[in-house]
């Protein structure tokens, strides 16, 4: 069968153009009297089959082939990814959460990592709750490249058949298991909120916003193996467990797995961001209410006096008054501070969806309608451009006591 899933015949095509004139999405041209249907732009409605008289467009249905002997498949794997040369929050975090999924399903965590002199790191996995480690050490893994790290947790997956497989949902993450997702045929759920076990039927029930976050989700994976999912950082609780001791299993791979064309040039951190938003006790965000990038100087300088990260919202980030390293929300970070000050936001779902986990929410806006007052802990209805600058004041003169 072929790879496209939409084809033209071209001994049958005259090139009537009915096929152009029906395309809702102006994929189809016509080109030395045939039709051409652009693939990046059509997407399978089928109103040009409808209207070719002639038959000459044919729409493909790709046999489905499910994962036999589903049984076979066992545990509950996290990736550990790294960050400044530690390991990352979020796997962590997921390795605690996937404790609470293999205690339902009567199984074993099994943590994935990848990377070179990382055998004594490996070892602290076990206190987070990982019941086994799987390390392969290389030189060459010793940055994180998708390609190479794909190759080689897709031989892992195919030697060990795990149920489930999860990972943060962060930019390696994100780049990372949609390509092991296509490498092994299964299914993926991306910036899952929740994750549940059906345990009569041995599913993962992945919970995640759908259309704009206005409803949430749940989504299965009854006929592939693993389940995969992405979850964002700071949605799961990390654990501590006595146990610090378990079974480390050593790979070796060879350089067949190692994308020859991938080289690791350089890492550009971002030096925008003086505080870490994801890691941020205290975290002051401004949104289209600041109603210019100058403006941003009030809550830099309202953070500044509070050692806070700067965050935004969508609506700021996508005005170019600053970063989107500071976006906070569905399409940005997920964030859980202590302290979240939100200045100038009005509080749409996709915005409250990365930090209506924070513990105790303080809004400030001129809107006493606001959706964001429905979250917050401490609101102010008011003139931001006046609130926070006394709020800053106020604050120096408190803290030089």
């Amino acid at each position: 069968m072929s790879k496209e899933a939409i084809k033209v015949i071209e001994e049958k095509c005259t090139g009537c153009g009915l096929c152009v004139k029906a395309c809702p999405f102006s994929a189809i041209s016509i080109v030395k009297k045939k039709a051409v249907i652009d693939l990046e732009k059509c997407n399978l409605c089928g109103a040009c089959k409808e209207v070719c008289k002639l038959k000459a467009i044919v729409i493909f249905k790709p046999e489905i082939v499910k994962t036999k002997k589903l049984d076979e498949y066992k545990g509950v794997w996290v990736f550990v990814e790294e960050e400044d040369g530690e390991i990352a929050g979020v796997s962590c975090e997921l390795l605690g959460k996937a404790k609470r999924l293999a205690s339902d399903l009567e199984s074993e965590v099994v943590a994935v990592y990848l990377g070179f002199n990382i055998k004594e790191k490996a070892k602290r996995l076990f206190s987070k709750g990982a019941d086994k480690v799987i390390i392969v050490e290389k030189e060459e893994l010793k940055n994180f490249i998708a390609e190479n790290y794909a190759n080689i947790i897709s031989y892992l997956i195919k030697k060990y058949k795990p149920e489930i497989f999860l990972a943060g949902a962060t930019s390696q993450g994100r780049s990372l298991v949609s390509r092991i997702a296509v490498n092994i045929h299964t299914g993926l759920t991306a910036d899952c909120t929740g994750l549940d076990i059906d345990k009569e039927r041995r599913l993962l029930i992945q919970t995640r916003p759908a259309f704009g976050g206005n409803i949430m989700a749940q989504i299965i994976t009854p006929n592939f193996r693993p389940q995969m999912a992405t979850v964002r950082g700071k949605v799961m609780k990390e654990i501590e467990v006595e146990n610090e001791k378990g079974e480390v299993i050593e790979e070796k791979i060879d350089d067949n797995f190692i994308d020859k064309r991938v080289k690791f040039l350089e890492f550009i951190r971002d030096v925008t961001s003086k505080v870490d938003l994801t890691e941020a006790d205290i975290i002051v965000s401004g949104g289209r209410g600041l109603g210019g990038k100058e403006n941003f100087k009030l809550i830099e300088e309202l953070a500044g006096v509070l050692g806070a990260a700067v965050g935004a919202s969508r609506a700021a980030v996508d005005s170019g008054w600053i970063p989107y390293s500071h976006q906070v929300g569905q399409t940005g970070r997920t964030v859980a501070p202590k302290i979240y000050i939100a200045c100038g936001i009005s509080g749409q779902i996709q915005h409250l969806v990365g930090m209506q986990s924070s513990k105790f929410i303080v809004a400030i806006n001129k809107d006493p309608e606001a959706p964001i007052f429905k979250v917050a802990d401490f609101g102010i209805v008011g003139d931001l451009f006046k609130i926070v600058p006394l709020l800053t004041k106020r604050l120096k003169e408190e803290l030089k006591k």
